[in-house]
């Protein structure tokens, strides 16, 4: 994600013929002006992440449960696109990036209202946080972030959510969190914008929200039916494997795509999202090798994940160096976030999602401070302005999960009955089973 540094509204103004504007929101300019090789990569960034959360984040969840589990888990992140994209559209994408104050955005794109594409004109509105491609493509690739944050939460509290609770809750999580960090991140005004906070691609706004929402929902609904003292092996690695892959790949979108352009920088975002995973990856690897005598495919899949994670808040700011640096702390960090530490303290953290997304999107937030390089990302990296970023994301989102949560659990219940449990949640919310 472009950031206010990298952002010139008077050089961006100058260079599109503008006929309706205000200072820092979307506008109206001739279609010429759009460049075709940045729309083209946006358009291929936005599938890319889209395809991180379905099939991606869905085979790598599906696979990890048990098998009397694993339509509900494919459910969950299915659900939520649907759900993200119906609420992105309503008001979401408005609240987030039209201008408002430090706090919100406005109101100016509620609906949808006022974005357009003129034909006859041969007039298109942008967004000044990505002046060369239309705004309707700004708006989607926006919205699949939207999308895949709250999915990713689901891995904390997976196989004892009712799916009724789950869809209010994400609803209202979406407005009330994820909303308003994006705002004050990403957008023009946005406090930590402004503050200098770094987030190329969103170790805050993704990882560290998602982490957090994730951990206290593990702690509010509570362990699984037998936790610690039934096996609960994953159902199918190779799904797992498969997804984790395809989060990989779809992950150069979500990273190279936040250049917001097809340039150098988006070059370099891929190039460091690589290494930074590969390190990670044998990081994990060889923690568990050292530690339990053998590597798994879990913990291999696992780590290139938490690499993936970490590198996301540097991707546009750090060289190869700071990559295998990020990459390898990541790793071994991240592998005691998911085995040593849930264990010691004794939550239910079902798939990691606290362990690998919130450790991981911590210690990226942390390490773009220490490795962030001013000729790659023009801005010099401040490990104490990173750490109020981690802080005020982690107390706002720690807060408002949990009042949410004991909200929902009041009125309508979270969690299905210890029998509906041990059945298994495919037959009791669905009605359907995998033979």
């Amino acid at each position: 994600m472009k950031k206010l540094a990298y952002l010139a509204p008077a050089a961006l103004s100058m260079a599109l013929p503008a006929v309706a504007a205000g200072p820092t929101g979307p506008t109206l300019v001739d279609a010429s002006a759009v460049s075709a090789g940045d729309t083209a990569w946006m358009l291929t960034s936005t599938a890319l992440v889209l395809f991180m959360t379905i099939p991606g984040l869905a085979l790598f969840y599906g696979g990890m449960v048990r098998k009397k589990n694993v339509l509900a888990t494919l459910m969950q992140s299915f659900a939520i696109c649907a759900l993200m994209t119906v609420l992105w559209t309503v008001a979401g994408y408005s609240l987030a990036f039209t201008p408002g104050n430090a706090w919100i955005g406005g109101t100016d794109r509620l609906l949808l209202e006022g974005l357009a594409y003129l034909k006859d004109t041969a007039k298109l509105t942008v967004h000044p946080l990505a002046g060369t491609i239309p705004e309707s493509v700004f708006m989607m690739f926006q919205m699949t972030f939207a999308i895949i944050t709250p999915a990713l939460i689901t891995g904390a509290f997976a196989e004892r959510m009712k799916f009724s609770s789950m869809m209010v809750f994400m609803a209202l999580w979406s407005f009330l969190v994820y909303v308003p960090v994006a705002h004050w991140v990403w957008a023009p005004g946005g406090w930590m914008a402004d503050k200098g906070v770094l987030d190329f691609a969103g170790g805050t706004v993704v990882h560290i929200n998602a982490g957090i929402a994730g951990l206290v929902a593990a702690l509010v609904l509570g362990k699984r039916v037998g936790f610690g003292r039934e096996a609960m092996p994953p159902h199918n690695l190779i799904l797992t494997l498969i997804g984790a892959s395809m989060l990989w790949v779809g992950w150069f979108g979500f990273n190279a795509g936040s250049a917001v352009a097809a340039d150098g920088r988006a070059g370099m975002a891929m190039m460091v999202t690589q290494i930074a995973t590969g390190m990670a990856a044998l990081a994990w690897m060889a923690a568990e090798w050292l530690a339990k005598g053998k590597p798994s495919v879990l913990g291999i899949a696992s780590g290139a994940v938490a690499g993936l994670v970490a590198i996301t808040p540097a991707a546009g700011f750090v060289d190869a160096k700071g990559a295998l640096a990020i990459g390898l702390v990541a790793g071994v960090v991240c592998y005691w976030g998911a085995t040593g530490l849930k264990h010691a303290l004794g939550y239910d953290d079902s798939l990691d999602a606290f362990g690998v997304h919130g450790v991981g999107g911590i210690v990226g937030a942390l390490l773009t401070g220490v490795f962030a390089v001013k000729d790659i990302g023009g801005v010099d990296g401040s490990l104490l302005t990173q750490a109020i970023g981690v802080g005020a994301t982690v107390v706002y989102c720690g807060v408002v999960t949990f009042v949410l949560l004991k909200l929902i659990d009041l009125v309508m219940g979270l969690r299905v009955s210890e029998e509906e449990e041990r059945e298994g949640l495919d037959v009791v919310l669905h009605g359907e089973r995998v033979e």
